[in-house]
């Protein structure tokens, strides 16, 4: 598995395609325990908000948010894909969706720390 240094990011169907700069390969690989991360599954890594450009598709995009409403989750509206979402717990990165990193296998990575989202530091 290779990480580009500038990267596409697609969801399922191609109606949104991302262009991630990730110099440093992927940065804050995790997994989340909150009820959204929970159901979802997906391995996130993080990104400044300048290092990432949605090239195709921000009118597929759809906006959820829930609890304190302050993370801003983005879907693919036509195959339901997550593709990213701007952080709570740091509002200047977004997390985006490893699995839908072009030429990516996210089964691939190993050791995935798991992050305590049911006990976000924001409700403390």
């Amino acid at each position: 598995m290779q990480i580009k240094q500038i990267h596409k990011l697609i969801c399922h169907c191609g109606s949104v395609e991302i262009e991630l700069m990730l110099p440093y390969g992927l940065e804050k690989a995790r997994r989340c325990d909150c009820s959204l991360c929970r159901r979802r599954g997906t391995i996130v890594a993080s990104v400044t908000l300048d290092r990432l450009k949605i090239i195709k598709g921000k009118e597929k995009l759809k906006l959820y948010q829930f609890n304190t409403k302050t993370a801003k989750h983005y879907f693919c509206s036509i195959c339901g894909i997550y593709t990213h979402h701007q952080r709570r717990s740091d509002p200047r990165e977004f997390g985006f969706n490893v699995a839908c990193l072009e030429g990516v296998n996210p089964f691939e990575l190993k050791d995935v720390p798991v992050m305590d989202g049911i006990n976000h530091p924001a409700d403390r």
